[in-house]
């Protein structure tokens, strides 16, 4: 799936969005106890890397942020 412009909550505005990594699904599995994450973005805004799906731009509350790679 291809990068996608996308409205993030947390930057109040449209941003690049692009499908989580193996290592980022791993880590939000272990967030959230979902099965499935397949269906979210992450945004690649400078300091933000907010969480969100598809189709719901506020999924998790408090908002979850992708940690940084070691």
């Amino acid at each position: 799936m291809q990068p996608q412009q996308l409205y993030c909550y947390t930057c109040d505005s449209d941003e690049h969005h692009r499908p989580l990594t193996e290592n980022e699904k791993v880590w939000l599995r272990d967030e959230t106890g979902r099965r499935k994450v397949d269906e979210f973005f992450m945004c690649t805004a400078p300091k933000c890397r907010n969480v969100r799906s598809g189709f719901n731009k506020r999924p998790f509350d408090p908002v979850r942020r992708v940690p940084l790679p070691d």
